[in-house]
């Protein structure tokens, strides 16, 4: 009689082939995982960048231009130039044509003040576009424009 010789079960077993098409189902899922926290991550430190240039053209604006000028305030080109370096700071490209830059002035920040109160307020907004390249989803190219605005007042 003839006996067939044997075999380990394992060799024939497919688990190796298993695990191959389960990591080729799961690769692209944890990868546009990573990515997408890689992006996020990257729009919320522009966002702080923005709150950062906005607090800080805002404090340029509201402060007195010199010691001895009495309550003339910085122009809005010293606003504009405070904002650009505090994003050029932050590695941003300040020559962006999506940048935003507002300025208003003498604005009311508190409806409840009485009427022989004096302050002088601005308000300062900034506005910047920032392209997400999250692969194998609809937020491939999409581009999210982030505003941050701060309001000072200084009273007198």
């Amino acid at each position: 009689m003839c006996r067939r010789p044997s075999f380990p079960r394992h060799q024939f077993s497919g688990t190796r082939g298993v695990a191959l098409v389960e990591f080729a189902l799961v690769a692209p899922i944890l990868i546009t995982i990573l990515l997408g926290t890689f992006w996020i991550g990257r729009a919320v430190s522009v966002y702080q960048a923005l709150e950062r240039a906005a607090r800080e053209g805002a404090r340029v604006g509201i402060t007195s231009a010199c010691a001895s000028c009495g309550s003339a305030t910085a122009n809005d080109s010293a606003i504009d130039t405070a904002v650009d370096n505090a994003l050029k700071a932050a590695s941003l490209d300040t020559s962006n044509p999506g940048l935003l830059i507002v300025i208003a002035r003498d604005q009311r920040l508190d409806s409840n003040d009485p009427a022989n109160y004096q302050s002088s307020a601005i308000k300062v907004t900034v506005s910047y576009p920032v392209q997400l390249k999250i692969p194998f989803t609809t937020q491939r190219a999409t581009t999210i424009t982030l505003s941050s605005s701060v309001s000072m007042r200084q009273e007198y």
